[in-house]
């Protein structure tokens, strides 16, 4: 199968990127996608896909979108990491019910209990509907947020 996606770089980008690999003070995935895009360069090794993949110890897939982003968005979209579209999940607590698990805090705790416990608060966070579900991890992250 042909490639879709040709990788030519001109002479300044393939010192750019040895320049970056040899000196190597940036982030590691970043030496990884330099060292990539030098060796399917088609006016340099042209390597394959697979042979680059084997050779840097990466997906075949990896060299293909790393390949995809620089004909599509340039050297700078080539060099990093994509970026995720949206969030991985939505936040639980917005302001308003961060401040009721405050306020709910700093009231008596529940009879038989000398104080609350992060546990006893995402209990009550729930029962009083504040929030669907909330873990005691949540609770003392926004607990943290204030002194």
């Amino acid at each position: 199968m042909p490639k879709r996606y040709i990788v030519r770089l001109s002479k300044e980008e393939q010192e750019q990127l040895k320049e970056l690999v040899s000196i190597g003070r940036a982030a590691a995935y970043k030496i990884k996608h330099a060292n990539i895009l030098l060796q399917v360069d088609e006016n340099g090794a042209g390597w394959s896909d697979e042979a680059a993949a084997t050779a840097l110890h990466c997906h075949s897939n990896t060299v293909a979108n790393v390949r995809q982003r620089l004909v599509e968005q340039g050297i700078e979209a080539a060099l990093e990491r994509k970026r995720r579209e949206a969030p991985s999940s939505a936040k639980l607590c917005d302001g308003e019910a961060e401040a009721k698990i405050i306020a709910l805090r700093c009231g008596e705790p529940p009879a038989g209990h000398a104080r609350w416990t992060l546990r006893l608060l995402a209990d009550k966070a729930v029962e009083l509907e504040i929030v669907p579900h909330i873990s005691h991890e949540t609770v003392r992250q926004v607990l943290k947020k204030t002194n």
